[in-house]
């Protein structure tokens, strides 16, 4: 026993010196001679199976129950789950259907880099220290996807934040309470076994309850608008959503801030869900109004819970 402890004790030591060897290194030369020298610390395959499915369902179990669900994790989800951040006594759940989160914002328009956001909308950008070159009236990102890195870096530092990726919503979880409908949670299932429901038998999903849940799932599409559509399909939004009217930077953005609200109690619509349900002008790849309804739908939930 004695001989096993040292024997540990001597090889941590060696991946420590590694490592501190691949920092020292100083050139090109020298970091590949270092490189080619490492041997990694050893692991057993059940060892990396243990830490990824205790933590997982220690975060399931933890966020049964939780403040705010926000539903998707694009420019506005993303801005309001780091508003939500600040304040440590609230705990967040970000539930995002696709693998990698950040919906359309890791490009600009068309598929190109560049990330236009008008002003004031660029003061997020200046609490997350992301740089831009300024034009007055707007700022440019060099890279949309700077802020994406930027703000998914902020969120999930935080304790009181978990991102469920690769997580559908497939229904909302709404009781009616003495004043009416109230929307409590949503019901998840793993995103593949939502987009397969006809392939096979019935896979049934599972809830997790929340006081708020903001819904920023963007405008209609196969993924889009998806509770502003279950809402009018059981009566609680008008039949016949207006939908997202067409583009119009110079009224959409406004519009769409402006427009940010709680639609019935306990869920609150943001981003370019906000088009669909409100009938405003689509902004196009300009993208100030999605990170200001995301800080606004952030403070609507905390009035919500009393926070105001």
């Amino acid at each position: 026993m004695m001989f096993n402890r040292v024997a540990r004790a001597v090889v941590g030591r060696r991946w420590v010196s590694n490592g501190i060897a691949i920092r020292e290194a100083k050139s090109v030369t020298q970091k590949l001679e270092t490189l080619d020298q490492v041997t990694f610390a050893p692991i057993r395959e059940s060892t990396v199976s243990r830490e990824m499915t205790s933590r997982y369902m220690t975060d399931m179990l933890d966020y049964a129950e939780t403040d705010v669900v926000i539903i998707g994790a694009g420019s506005a989800g993303l801005s309001c789950a780091y508003e939500l951040s600040k304040h440590p006594d609230i705990r967040v759940a970000i539930i995002e259907q696709n693998v990698a989160p950040g919906g359309g914002c890791w490009v600009g328009g068309q598929l190109f880099s560049s990330m236009v956001v008008r002003k004031p909308a660029h003061v997020l950008l200046d609490e997350l220290e992301i740089p831009y070159d300024d034009k007055e009236d707007y700022v440019v990102v060099k890279h949309a996807a700077l802020f994406t890195a930027s703000v998914l870096r902020a969120v999930l530092l935080r304790d009181n934040v978990k991102l469920f990726n690769a997580v559908a919503v497939e229904d909302l979880l709404i009781k009616h309470e003495e004043g009416g409908a109230a929307v409590r949670g949503v019901v998840t299932n793993w995103s593949l076994v939502a987009q397969n429901h006809d392939n096979q038998s019935c896979m049934d999903p599972q809830v997790m309850e929340a006081k708020v849940v903001v819904s920023s799932t963007g405008h209609d599409g196969p993924m889009g608008a998806t509770s502003a559509k279950r809402l009018e399909s059981i009566g609680l939004l008008p039949d016949r959503l207006p939908g997202m009217n067409a583009l119009d930077m110079s009224t959409a953005e406004d519009a769409v801030l402006h427009m940010t609200h709680e639609a019935i109690p306990g869920l609150i619509f943001a981003g370019m869900e906000v088009a669909e349900v409100r009938g405003c002008n689509r902004m196009g790849p300009t993208f100030g109004a999605m990170l200001l309804s995301g800080v606004k739908a952030a403070n609507l939930a905390l009035k919500a819970l009393g926070k105001a």
